[in-house]
């Protein structure tokens, strides 16, 4: 199965997740921020996916910022975005090539269907 980081600040929504996805058999790696995502990113340990949260805390696009940080040393990784507040077509813009979307708040369901979506892409 795959293994998935996921980043979000949030850490109901975060530990919701990481028991929701591991359920379905994935592996998954947890940061709350930009800066230990890519604490655990460089950390050499091979990961298939990257789920974060589009507005962190500390940056307002730092989902975003962090997927383009992660492609340029993991081209492969594949990315879904998430958040709560509405998504223009400028901040689609700055989307990662490939990358998925599932908009908050989302249901077991929903997120299943997309980390099952964007791991079969």
């Amino acid at each position: 199965m795959a293994v998935i980081l996921i980043v979000e600040d949030d850490v109901f929504v975060r530990q919701i997740a990481e028991l929701m996805i591991e359920d379905w058999g994935h592996n998954t790696l947890s940061a709350s921020d930009v800066d230990e995502a890519l604490s655990v990113l460089s950390s050499h340990q091979f990961i298939d996916a990257l789920f974060t949260d589009i507005h962190l805390k500390t940056t307002v696009l730092g989902g975003c910022e962090l997927a383009h940080q992660a492609i340029k040393s993991s081209p492969k990784l594949r990315v879904l975005y998430t958040t709560g507040n509405s998504i223009t077509d400028k901040m689609k813009a700055l989307f990662v090539e490939g990358a998925h979307f599932l908009s908050k708040p989302y249901t077991p369901d929903q997120l299943q269907g997309a980390v099952e979506k964007l791991l079969t892409a």
